[in-house]
């Protein structure tokens, strides 16, 4: 490894979320491979198994909490499955790989990561780095505020030319499991009988089908009493035909009042144009101009739209004391790309890419063992 040029060892990105990994090469615009981060236990029975496999058992859970790995066995039979059995690599010695990192991840996470990197899995090189960065070079930015909706939780992280502010980065305890829940639970309420698992993960199907977010509630809400135009029909794989209507808007809602599943924090709109506040005054303005959305909650139908008409309103009422004519120039921006629930792995791609052959980017196995590990971590910029 010491005489071997950093440039030569090709280069994966794997963005792990606490919902699923997604796995490809430097270069690629999607992920090779998606796979739910999810196991399935049970001793009694002797079940033990990761990723899609886990889909089929009731006793089927994540395993990571926002960032932080919960079950570490768990992990190294998920990254078997991506690494060996999806990617064919039983020896990742020419190898070197991007891993992203969600906000607030403790360094004895990333300790434990690193060390399976290069004593399980072989990898030549690793780097880390921020989500919300890798969002950001996606779109070409080094500022703005990103919004990232995951399987869990929602982090919004203010970013400035390249520099994350840690006060001011925030997460919600709202996710796109929660909206499935909570799609779930209106099903219920209608009569269905949707009480086991496979039927679960078929609403996070239909969630992902039919749901979108409403510009004006209570002009949908009317509508859905006085019509049936909103009206959908999803079949489970049972044969039972679930007829969606107002439930398709009502369960995004969540994301704009979290009070809806019982959970006590400020809606998407309140807490980004708070972010925001908090910062420093010169700073707002481009803030305000580029508010990056990402991850597979934020592709509802008219999502960016009613964000950024959220936005607006909470500046009209907060700031301009109802000033309609200067709210005229008020820039607000939410920046939806259609490739937006890949944007980690797209932004870590062009990274990557862009790095590939700079030695001081990444942390070699030479540096792991000659250094040690945390002498080795402090090349990163994290």
């Amino acid at each position: 490894m010491a005489e071997m040029n950093i440039e030569n060892l090709r280069t994966l990105v794997c963005d792990q979320g606490s919902g699923c990994l997604k796995i490809g090469s430097a270069g690629d615009n999607q992920p090779s491979n998606t796979i739910p981060s999810l196991v399935a236990r049970d001793a009694e029975s002797g079940l033990n198994c990761v990723g899609e496999d886990a889909l089929k058992y009731p006793q089927c859970k994540s395993f990571i909490t926002n960032g932080i790995v919960r079950d570490w066995d768990a992990l190294d039979r998920l990254w078997d499955m991506a690494f060996r059995s999806k990617l064919g690599l039983d020896d990742a010695s020419n190898h070197k790989i991007l891993l992203s990192e969600q906000p607030f991840n403790p360094l004895d996470n990333r300790k434990m990561m690193l060390e399976r990197l290069f004593e399980t899995f072989l990898f030549g090189a690793v780097n880390f780095s921020s989500q919300a960065m890798l969002s950001l070079y996606a779109q070409g930015l080094l500022t703005g505020v990103v919004v990232d909706i995951g399987y869990e939780s929602t982090n919004i992280v203010p970013v400035y030319d390249g520099f994350l502010p840690q006060h001011l980065t925030r997460r919600l305890d709202i996710g796109g499991n929660d909206i499935t829940q909570y799609l779930n639970n209106l099903l219920i309420r209608r009569g269905y009988r949707l009480y086991n698992h496979e039927t679960f993960n078929e609403i996070n199907r239909a969630k992902e089908k039919l749901c979108y977010t409403a510009l004006d509630l209570e002009q949908e809400r009317a509508l859905a009493r006085e019509t049936t135009v909103l009206v959908e029909a999803y079949t489970l794989p049972d044969g039972t035909t679930v007829k969606v209507g107002q439930e398709r808007f009502e369960a995004p809602e969540a994301l704009f009042d979290p009070t809806l599943v019982n959970i006590e924090c400020k809606g998407l709109c309140d807490a980004i144009f708070d972010t925001i506040q908090k910062a420093d005054i010169d700073t707002r303005a481009k803030y305000m101009q580029h508010i990056v959305i990402c991850g597979g909650s934020s592709m509802f139908p008219d999502f960016a739209a009613r964000l950024e008409n959220g936005i607006r309103q909470k500046y009209l009422t907060t700031v301009l004391n109802g000033d309609t004519e200067r709210l005229q120039k008020f820039p607000v921006n939410v920046e939806a790309s259609p490739m937006r629930k890949d944007l980690v792995f797209l932004g870590g791609s062009v990274l990557a890419e862009l790095m590939n052959n700079k030695d001081d980017f990444w942390i070699t196995k030479m540096d792991y063992n000659e250094e040690g590990i945390d002498r080795a971590l402090s090349k990163l910029s994290l």
